[in-house]
């Protein structure tokens, strides 16, 4: 019996990742305001995951809420998406064009970024992130709270990958945030 060293497993482990990332059907498609029911469902699966690192609580009616909702049918500037994996809902993109934390010339940024943990390590965000960044020409805000490790590793090699190293990071201490910048001709 062949036993296989822990970097021929991650090897493996990666090749099989790859192939399920080739063989998944992954769309994103904008959120119609008919749609806004099942988008404030979502938003609380989000919430729900979200909350061990903003440490919200649910109202007395059980929800979080998230007052922002119909800002994205309201303004100008708000992309809200859904991202389907073979045809099933398997999270959500929010976007909106401009900067929180840095003074950009043609800015977006990832309001809210959400993948369904069954969809994640699969290549769903990486993809979806990517798709996204080729919608909008322009300058690029990402940021994470500075407590969400996951979150800010995901991002930096998402970014990295997608600008070939060309971004640069960024702290905002005071608002617990780090990011990352970047163009997109």
């Amino acid at each position: 019996m062949e036993i296989k060293s822990d970097e021929a497993c991650r090897a493996a482990e990666k090749k099989e990742w790859e192939q399920e990332e080739k063989q998944l059907d992954i769309m994103i498609e904008p959120i119609l305001i008919e749609q806004k029911s099942v988008f404030v469902q979502m938003m609380e699966l989000y919430l729900y995951d979200f909350s061990e690192f903003s440490d919200d609580d649910i109202n007395e009616y059980g929800y979080f809420g998230y007052s922002r909702i119909d800002d994205y049918w309201n303004d100008e500037g708000r992309y809200p998406f859904f991202i389907r994996v073979d045809g099933k809902l398997a999270g959500f993109v929010l976007v909106r064009s401009c900067s929180e934390y840095n003074d950009l010339r043609d800015p977006h940024n990832i309001a809210e970024f959400f993948v369904m943990k069954k969809y994640r390590k699969k290549g769903v965000g990486k993809t979806v992130a990517k798709r996204i960044f080729d919608q909008f020409a322009g300058d690029w805000e990402i940021a994470a709270w500075s407590n969400n490790h996951v979150a800010k590793k995901f991002w930096e090699r998402v970014v990295s990958e997608y600008t070939n190293g060309q971004y640069k990071p960024f702290s905002c201490p005071e608002k617990k945030i780090d990011g990352f910048i970047f163009h997109r001709s």
